[in-house]
């Protein structure tokens, strides 16, 4: 699977996120920032991401590494992120 794809399915099934994804082709990392994740804990919040996949985690996504982050969240670590805009 290419990570553009993986990128889409995320950003398609939490409206409004930013995501970043880089991987080989079956194991991938996100950062994902997401209104959607206020007030969760980071369980919740990577069952949303993994949602967003459905049946490709598994199969056609071997493993998925998850950095969920709200936008407030994101703004703390200016400093350090790699997502700029």
């Amino acid at each position: 699977m290419q990570v553009e794809a993986i990128k889409q399915l995320i950003e398609a099934g939490l409206p409004g996120s930013r995501v970043e994804v880089d991987g080989d082709g079956t194991h991938f990392t996100a950062i994902v920032i997401s209104a959607a994740f206020a007030g969760k804990n980071r369980v919740q919040q990577h069952q949303l991401v993994y949602q967003t996949l459905g049946d490709k985690l598994g199969a056609e996504i071997h493993a998925l590494s998850i950095q969920a982050f709200t936008p407030e969240e994101w703004e703390q670590r200016k400093p350090l992120n790699i997502l700029r805009g």
